[in-house]
């Protein structure tokens, strides 16, 4: 008996050896999505704004609390002047990033699809964003006059050029075994650029797209300071000439919630377009 179950011991034993141990996996992505994890940031920010200038810590004069800018908001909105600004800021937006847009997309299919298209585009655009764009205002001025036209003329080139390199980028890196494939199933032209080209450029059309977004806000702050009669640019240029950092703030935060919101409804149109793509942030 004594026999028995020492050799039972000893097989348990081995059997024990010889099974493989059953490692723990070590979780390494981020987790799940917090919700409304994007506004932590801005809404810690504001309650440190507000607790410094509670304490008294922070210059009225240089920077109001918060509670002061939003009576001054709500003051220029009642007498109808942030209205008009917004509307004319919107306005001016829109206009620069759509043709931009527009003119990104177009320019790097061409230069993405065609070695002649990619001869004549591509260091042509690489050249144009060494060049400092808003360096290109003064040239602007003298060409298109100091209205509408030349600040519409910037904000696209400001939208354009990030949207055409991640693009570009985005169509260069399709694996060529993709493009035998259709070539082998004989793919018609069409086809070949819907069920290939575009959803291989997709990711990098979107990266390209947010910065646009971005880069038209960035733009249109310098552009409508200068020979300016209406805009939220305007509006805080004739602040800082009256001292009223109210008033700057106040277009400082119209300008960052509407960066904020853009660039969300960018990243939410991308995640429904993109959603067939497992990835980090997904």
């Amino acid at each position: 008996m004594s026999a028995v179950t020492t050799t039972e011991a000893t097989i348990t034993v081995s059997v024990a050896k010889d099974t493989p141990q059953v490692r723990r996996r070590r979780r390494l992505s981020p987790g799940r999505r917090l919700p409304a994890a994007r506004l932590a940031g801005p809404v810690l920010l504001l309650a440190l704004w507000a607790a410094a200038s509670a304490a008294g810590q922070l210059d009225p004069a240089a920077i109001p609390a918060p509670w002061t800018v939003v009576r001054t908001g709500a003051r220029l909105w009642t007498d109808g002047t942030l209205p008009t600004d917004i509307l004319t800021s919107l306005q001016r937006a829109a206009t620069g990033f759509a043709i931009g847009l527009v003119a990104g997309i177009l320019l790097a299919l061409a230069s993405g699809l065609s070695r002649t298209g990619e001869a004549l585009i591509d260091g042509t655009v690489n050249l144009n964003r060494a060049i400092p764009t808003l360096g290109l205002i003064p040239l602007f001025i003298l060409w298109l006059g100091i209205g509408e036209t030349f600040k519409v003329a910037i904000i696209a080139i400001v939208v354009y050029i990030p949207i055409y390199l991640n693009t570009h980028a985005a169509l260069s890196g399709i694996d060529h075994r993709f493009v035998e494939l259709a070539e082998v199933q004989g793919l018609s032209r069409f086809a070949f650029v819907r069920q290939i080209v575009v959803p291989g450029a997709l990711p990098g059309f979107f990266v390209g797209l947010r910065l646009g977004v971005t880069g038209s806000w960035l733009g249109l702050v310098v552009l409508e300071q200068i020979n300016a009669t209406s805009g939220l640019g305007y509006m805080m240029f004739q602040a800082q000439n009256y001292g009223q950092s109210d008033v700057i703030l106040v277009g400082l935060v119209v300008y960052g919630v509407f960066g904020l919101v853009s660039d969300s409804a960018v990243r939410l149109v991308e995640r429904r377009v993109l959603s067939w793509r497992r990835t980090l942030s997904s």
